[in-house]
């Protein structure tokens, strides 16, 4: 597989996400560079970025390896987004573009035609999409990209079911976009916040001390009146 010398710390990234370069393996460069198709060089700067965002860990005697990390690792990662997200929807709201806003809603309309269709695939991708859309409009490149990578992150370390009623989610989406379109930051921020601790709910640690089964995420959220949000 040749690619790109700057796609290569994507291509590792993606591929440690999707369980290609298993927790704790080693990453030689040699045998990187080869997957790659790419000389060692690129191959040394893309361990050093993925060590940064938390991917890679640079051990005595074994080099660059997969990290391992821990529940409490992982949980933080949830707790990061929870408080991220909404600032993040908070800021679309005042900063958003209508270019910004036609591609939200837009993603909307296709999630609620998926969601009644039970495209559960489809769904999981229009998602992510989304939440990517909706940190790009809050024209903040340092929040975005710390978002993104809680993104990849979180990918990595659970895995998610899908939404029980899928409509409701999407409706939820669909309130978020009429707050940021409206330019309600507040409104945006705690629609955005009820949402984020929901969709926790379904997260599930690929790992763990106990046992083989994933471990669910508890949420301690109270049932919450998204009527009353919405208005």
């Amino acid at each position: 597989m040749r690619i790109p010398a700057h796609s290569v710390c994507t291509a590792i990234r993606d591929d440690i996400v999707a369980g290609v370069h298993e927790r704790g393996s080693r990453l030689t460069e040699e045998l990187l560079a080869r997957r790659y198709g790419v000389s060692r060089v690129p191959v040394r700067e893309a361990l050093r970025t993925l060590e940064a965002e938390g991917f890679v860990v640079t051990r005595r005697h074994a080099g660059a390896c997969v990290a391992e990390p821990t529940e409490q690792e992982a949980a933080d990662l949830l707790e990061m987004r929870a408080l991220l997200e909404p600032l993040g929807a908070a800021r679309a709201a005042r900063r958003r573009t209508e270019a910004h806003l036609k591609v939200l809603r837009g993603l909307v309309r296709l999630g609620q035609e998926r969601a009644r269709q039970g495209n559960s695939e489809d769904l999981r991708s229009l998602g992510g999409w989304f939440h990517e859309t909706l940190a790009q409009a809050a024209a903040s490149p340092s929040l975005t990209s710390t978002l993104t990578q809680l993104r990849h992150k979180i990918v990595w370390m659970y895995a998610v079911d899908a939404p029980a009623v899928p409509v409701e989610y999407w409706a939820e989406h669909g309130a978020i976009v009429d707050a940021v379109a409206r330019g309600d930051s507040e409104r945006a921020r705690a629609l955005t916040a009820v949402h984020t601790e929901r969709a926790s709910s379904g997260h599930r640690l690929r790992f763990g001390s106990g046992g083989d089964r994933p471990e669910r995420v508890r949420n301690s959220q109270r049932p919450v009146n998204m009527t009353s949000l919405r208005h």
